[in-house]
C-alpha cells in the first residue's frame, strides 16, 4: 500500500498523518490554538513542501512554510501575504493555497479574505496582489458570504499556465486566459436562489469547484442550492443536483486519475447545516452527474450531524484513490479504494477546516 502523507487544518492547530506500509500515524498539534483555514502540499520541488494558512487571534494571519514534513516551519519576517497600502484593505485570512502546475514550477497562489488573489513567484515565501481581479468592474458589487468574503477555490490549468479560474463567495466563479491581465464571469446557469434575479452575470455564493481528471474542460460546482457541471471551461453551466438527498453542501472535489468521478457531501440546508437526512454520506458520480451513489461502508450508520466544510474533502494522487475528509465534530475519515470503504482515523480534534493528502514514493 502506497504511503500517504495527510494534512489536517483545524479550528487549533495543524495535524499531519503518515500512512506507513498500511498503517495511520496522526500527531500534532503544529500551530498550536492557531487556525488553519488552508494548506497545500507542493511536490514539484526535490523534497515537498508545506504550505500553511495559520490565523492566530493574537498575531494574525501568516503563511508558514516548511521543506521537512513539517519538521519544521518557516515564517517570512516580512508578511508573505500583504494588501498594497492603495486598496485601504488589510489581510483576514488566506483561505487557499495552490500550487500551479508543473510549467511553472515556482508559482504559488493565495486566496484571501477580503476577496482577492495573490501570486507568488518563489513557492510560497512572498505574493503579489493579482490587481486586476482585485480592480475588476464587477468588485464594488460583491458582498459577503454567511463565512465572509473569501476567495476559496483557485483551479490552474495543465494545458495553459496563463488560464486560472477562481470562485468567490459571493461573486461567482471568475477566469482569465491571459495570466491574470483580465477576467470575466463564467456564470451562466449557475442559480442564485437568494437574489431577486436567480440568474446573474454574477454574485452567486459559489461554495466550491473542481476539475475533472480527464477533460481539463470540465468542471463541478457545489453552489449555494445546487450542484453543476460545466463541458466548456465554465462558459455555461447544467444542474447535476439530481440523485442527490440534498443539493445544498460546500465541498466538492474530482477524482484525480479517473475521468468523470466527482465526490460531494449533501447538507441538509442553508438553514440546517448538518448532514442530509442527519447520515455521515459521502456521494459519488462515475458519469459526471448523471448519477450518484451514496459510499458509506464504513461510516457511522446511525444519526450524525458532522458538517464537512468546503475544504475539508480531498483526495490524494495514488491509484488507487485516497479519499478523506473531515467534520466540524472533530472526526477524519480514509478511505484507499476510491471510496468504496472508510476508516475513521481520529476523532475529538478540533473542527476540521481543511484537508490535504498526497502519496509519497
Amino acid at each position: 500500500m502506497t504511503d500517504v502523507l495527510l494534512t489536517v487544518g483545524t479550528r487549533k492547530g495543524l495535524f499531519i498523518g503518515r500512512r506507513h506500509e498500511g498503517n495511520w500515524k496522526i500527531e500534532g498539534p503544529h500551530f498550536n490554538a492557531q487556525a488553519i483555514y488552508s494548506v497545500a502540499i507542493d511536490t514539484r520541488g526535490p523534497t515537498p513542501r508545506l504550505l500553511a494558512g495559520g490565523d492566530s487571534a493574537h498575531w494574525g494571519p501568516s503563511v508558514f512554510h516548511s521543506d521537512d514534513l513539517g519538521e519544521s516551519w518557516v515564517e517570512p519576517q516580512r508578511p508573505a501575504v500583504k494588501f498594497p497600502e492603495f486598496t485601504g484593505a488589510s489581510l483576514e485570512r488566506v483561505w487557499q493555497l495552490q500550487p500551479a502546475g508543473p510549467e511553472a514550477p515556482d508559482v504559488v497562489y493565495a486566496g484571501t479574505e477580503p476577496a482577492a488573489l495573490f501570486r507568488s513567484e518563489d513557492r510560497g515565501e512572498s505574493f503579489e496582489l493579482v490587481r486586476p481581479l482585485w480592480e475588476h468592474p464587477t468588485r464594488s458589487k460583491w458582498e459577503p458570504g454567511g463565512g465572509g468574503e473569501g476567495l476559496h477555490t483557485i483551479l490552474t490549468d495543465r494545458r495553459d499556465p496563463g488560464a486560472v479560474t477562481v470562485a468567490v463567495s459571493t461573486a461567482g466563479v471568475f477566469r482569465t486566459k491571459d495570466g491574470g491581465e483580465s477576467w470575466e464571469p463564467a456564470n451562466r446557469g449557475v442559480s442564485a436562489v437568494f437574489l431577486p434575479d436567480p440568474d446573474p452575470e454574477f454574485g452567486q455564493c459559489v461554495h466550491k469547484v473542481a476539475r475533472d481528471a480527464a477533460d481539463p474542460d470540465r468542471l463541478y460546482l457545489q453552489n449555494h442550492w445546487g450542484v453543476f457541471r460545466s463541458d466548456d471551461a465554465g462558459d455555461s453551466w447544467s444542474d447535476i443536483g439530481a440523485g442527490l438527498p440534498s443539493d445544498f453542501g460546500f465541498a466538492a472535489v474530482a477524482h484525480p486519475h479517473r475521468g468523470d468521478t466527482a465526490y460531494v457531501f449533501p447538507i441538509n440546508a442553508d438553514a440546517d447545516r448538518v448532514p442530509a437526512e442527519h447520515r455521515c454520506r459521502v456521494f459519488r458520480t462515475t458519469d459526471a452527474g448523471r448519477t450518484w451513489e451514496p459510499l458509506t461502508v464504513g461510516l457511522p450508520s446511525g444519526e450524525h450531524y458532522g458538517t464537512v466544510l468546503r475544504d475539508a474533502l480531498c483526495t490524494d494522487d495514488a491509484d488507487p484513490a485516497g479519499i478523506y475528509f473531515g467534520n466540524r465534530n472533530g472526526e477524519l475519515y480514509a478511505s484507499a479504494d476510491d471510496g468504496d470503504s472508510w476508516q475513521q482515523l481520529a476523532s475529538h480534534l478540533p473542527d476540521v477546516l481543511c484537508v490535504r493528502a498526497v502519496a509519497l514514493g
